[in-house]
């Protein structure tokens, strides 16, 4: 298997790099990359007490005790087309993409 490259209309050539995981360690749950994506991969979740994901609004400003923290996680990855907004966005560099392999 190869990966995927895009030959550019200038010369240049691109390999989109798609949205593979994020570090939950790490995501402060700020919504930035939510904002930045138009194609409905992300979605942010509160993280309970007991490790178990809550659906939250990404426009929720309360301190709701039904969670400990937010956090995004990846609803859709196939929706991605590989411009890695989320990542470039990230103020704590939580987001790991990889180029998609031609079969």
């Amino acid at each position: 298997m190869s990966v995927v490259t895009i030959n550019l209309p200038d010369g240049r050539s691109w390999t989109p790099k798609f949205v593979n995981a994020i570090n939950e360690e790490k995501c402060i749950g700020c919504g930035r990359c939510f904002k930045v994506c138009g194609r409905d991969v992300l979605q942010l979740k509160g993280v309970n007490e007991d490790g178990e994901y809550i659906a939250v609004s990404p426009d929720d400003d309360d301190d709701d005790d039904e969670y400990e923290k937010k956090v995004m996680t990846i609803a859709n990855p196939m929706n991605c087309v590989g411009c890695e907004a989320c990542a470039k966005i990230c103020p704590k560099k939580c987001y790991t993409h990889m180029p998609m392999d031609a079969a």
